[in-house]
């Protein structure tokens, strides 16, 4: 078995860490920086000031000046190295050269104090990947309109000239979150140029250079690319191949795939692919066809998507439909006030073992775990690589909750209890909660895949100076439920919970016999919910969501509850102990099946209209 560092037991799948999810100190550092970022601005005279997210190497915020223009400002993190904090010139730099409407103009780029910032034009509407968050996979209609403009910020960047040369620039990063909508007039723009490159090769694979000196000068062994998102770019460039334009075909055609279905990678397409999502049939090939596993069938794809989006722009749709999407698995909404940032904490790394048994790890800074956890898939099967990818889209919803998903040779079995707090996304979620099972059972294996989704928000911290003195809890500490009573359940057989299943194997953390007796105890009283405890060296987080369906035992439990903390003071050792219970064993069984049939866009969709 290889060897995998520990510190892999402490990060998520979320995107981007909850600061709920912090330790206090780390936590205030953000809040300061966020503060001080603001400040700045103010100071240079600019108005509305807006954070609008945070990345491993910066803080993006948004804000207007004296005469009402939005901007976007992207300041380095001051903490980083010189080299890292350059990389924002570089991106300002690349996206100057390109004059474009769908494209945001680069103001300047500057320095306050000792970070670097970059400002920009600010592009009107909310990014793609927020968008069908909210919608749920976009209409025919839209996708098409979306495509035929990203068609056009790829023919800008392959003809870029500079000095009469050729020069194409490859984006490096096309992805759903890298393209802003305005949802008024459904522009889009192409953001975050962070991983521009001038491509190595042009679309024919022939080596781009100025003149015959650079051209024998320039370095065609080594690739100039950056990475990008594993989860959209193309195998080429994953593979670390001179960068070319046939990269970013690449990322629009998994970002398009992804808004056509709902999900949030490119890796479905064997289980769900483009000709099932209703898609116009001539457009529905041209991207399956840009997606196959085949080089040369992708390139010629591509060449055709270039050509014949011209035409495919014209295409005429009825009004757009957006369908009621039927959960296939029970789906719960509730209509709350609750400020949920959801975590999902699943046993993704048995599942990953068992796929690539010989992929080897390496150890990686704190800011890049998230591209280590994507690394670690790599190797493995697209539909495999898609099914994680679906559990890590539902962190983008509010909910709580978890699954258990058996795979045998009979089936798909699903036990699940997932709740939504937030009416408005049920149809978008209803779908992504529909992807995950159109994507497990076209997956063939024997074996057991759990998860459980908590709030962060009532995550427990508790924090020590020294590791070698025990965790101290606070007083008035409660480890938080509800009450939420439901009818008895007679068969015993139907608790589901991790007890059934023997100890989980991505659990390094030792639970003291006393807190584990209580759990125990829990077990045995009906209620749903999860409790996680993740110990680090300084910091002690206990993680739940409990909901106790027995009100005759609420005492009971919450004496339980109570115990375990007092305990909390005996937990020795760094790593993770979870335990998930599902409210009763109601199981779902689907057959396998390897795709989703065709489905395509009627030839003429006015036929049947008033």
């Amino acid at each position: 078995m290889p060897h995998y560092p520990s510190r892999l037991q402490h990060f998520y799948i979320n995107e981007e860490q909850s600061i709920y999810l912090m330790s206090h100190q780390d936590a205030q550092k953000i809040k300061d920086w966020v503060s001080l970022c603001e400040e700045q601005l103010k100071h240079h005279g600019f108005s509305d000031i807006e954070f609008i997210g945070k990345g491993a190497y910066g803080f993006v915020f948004g804000g207007n000046s004296e005469s009402g223009t939005p901007y976007v400002f992207k300041f380095s993190r001051i903490n980083l190295p010189q080299h890292i904090q350059d990389r924002l010139e570089e991106e300002a730099w690349m996206q100057q050269h390109l004059d474009h409407p769908n494209i945001p103009t680069v103001n300047e780029y500057t320095r306050i104090g000792r970070q670097s910032v970059l400002i920009m034009e600010r592009a009107k509407g909310m990014d793609l990947e927020r968008f069908s968050i909210l919608k749920g996979p976009l209409p025919p209609r839209l996708v098409v309109k979306i495509a035929a403009q990203m068609r056009d910020i790829l023919v800008a960047m392959r003809e870029f000239k500079e000095h009469d040369c050729a020069k194409p620039i490859v984006h490096g990063d096309i992805k759903p979150s890298n393209v802003v909508i305005d949802p008024e007039t459904e522009a889009v723009k192409l953001i975050d140029w962070g991983s521009s490159v001038f491509a190595q090769l042009d679309t024919q694979g022939q080596a781009v250079g100025d003149s015959g000196i650079s051209m024998m000068s320039a370095d065609h062994q080594n690739t100039n690319a950056k990475l990008g998102d594993v989860y959209f770019i193309g195998e080429e460039q994953l593979n670390g191949s001179l960068s070319s334009p046939r990269f970013d075909e690449q990322g629009v055609a998994g970002t398009l795939y992804a808004l056509a279905s709902g999900q949030s990678c490119r890796y479905g397409t064997k289980a769900i692919p483009p000709s099932s999502l209703g898609l116009p049939i001539e457009f529905a090939k041209t991207l399956q066809t840009m997606l196959d596993d085949d080089i040369q069938k992708q390139r010629m794809a591509g060449d055709y998507f270039i050509k014949q989006m011209q035409t495919m722009r014209h295409l005429v749709f009825a009004e757009d439909v957006w369908p009621a999407h039927k959960p296939q698995i029970p789906v719960w909404n509730h209509d709350t006030d609750q400020l949920i940032d959801t975590v999902v904490y699943t046993s993704r790394k048995t599942f990953l073992r068992e796929e690539q048994m010989e992929h080897y790890l390496v150890d990686v800074d704190d800011v890049e775990l998230e591209k280590y956890y994507k690394n670690f898939m790599h190797g493995m099967g697209k539909t495999e690589r898609a099914f994680l990818a679906s559990i890590s889209r539902l962190g983008k919803y509010p909910i709580v909750g978890g699954l258990a998903i058996h795979w045998d040779d009979e089936g798909v079995h699903i036990d699940s209890s997932l709740n939504l707090h937030d009416h408005e996304l049920l149809n978008s979620f209803t779908a992504s909660v529909n992807n995950i099972v159109n994507l497990a059972r076209s997956i063939q294996r024997v074996g057991i895949f759990k998860c459980c989704m908590f709030n962060a928000r009532v995550t427990l911290h508790i924090e020590r100076d020294d590791e070698n003195v025990p965790f101290v809890v606070p007083e008035d500490t409660r480890i938080p439920f509800e009450v939420m009573p439901a009818p008895p359940v007679d068969e015993p057989s139907r608790h589901h919970s991790y007890f059934e299943d023997g100890d989980d194997p991505d659990e390094q953390l030792v639970l003291p016999k006393a807190i584990r007796r209580e759990i125990e105890k829990l077990n045995e009283i009906r209620h749903t919910g999860c409790i996680i405890f993740e110990s680090l060296p300084t910091h002690l987080k206990i993680h739940s969501y409990y909901v106790l369906l027995d009100e005759e035992k609420e005492q009971e439990f919450a004496d339980s509850l109570e115990i375990i903390l007092a305990n909390a003071h005996l937990i020795d050792g760094l790593g993770i102990s979870g335990f998930m219970k599902l409210p009763y064993k109601n199981t779902r069984t689907f057959s396998h099946l390897e795709y989703q049939p065709d489905h395509f866009y009627p030839r003429n969709p006015l036929a049947n209209s008033d």
